[in-house]
């Protein structure tokens, strides 16, 4: 099983056969440090969850948080099909499984415990963002 499934805490509170259906719908992919993963602006065509690296997540060229291991990207855009809301760019060597759009959608209908996973996310991002604004 890839680490990134192992270590996210999205999947925490998946049943081990609904694990094996999401390691055979994901992708592999490393990312080399320095390389621009998802592009704000842009659409959305894939949900990454980190296993090794990290990376930096800027808004309007703010940055704004550093992803690790066992951390995810690219929901929203997935979720409200909009376009991307920030530029997220690998600040090291990345291994990330990546599920694209379509699978994206259909997983998280199919499994709640993982809607109500991303949806515990994004509030405390928005949270986060919303105190850190606070602070600047």
């Amino acid at each position: 099983m890839p680490e990134a499934i192992k270590n996210a805490s999205v999947f925490a509170d998946l049943p081990k056969r609904d694990v094996k259906h999401l390691v055979a719908a994901v992708t592999e992919r490393t990312i080399p440090a320095g390389t621009v993963v998802i592009e704000q602006g842009e659409p959305g065509v894939g949900f990454f969850v980190i296993g090794s690296g990290s990376a930096t997540v800027k808004v309007r060229g703010k940055t704004i948080r550093t992803l690790g291991p066992g951390d995810h990207f690219g929901e929203v855009a997935l979720i409200d099909r909009g376009a991307r809301m920030a530029e997220v760019t690998a600040a090291a060597d990345m291994e990330c499984v990546v599920l694209p759009a379509w699978q994206f959608r259909a997983f998280v209908h199919d499994h709640p415990e993982v809607a109500w996973a991303l949806m515990q996310s994004l509030v405390k991002r928005v949270i986060r963002d919303a105190e850190a604004d606070e602070d600047s």
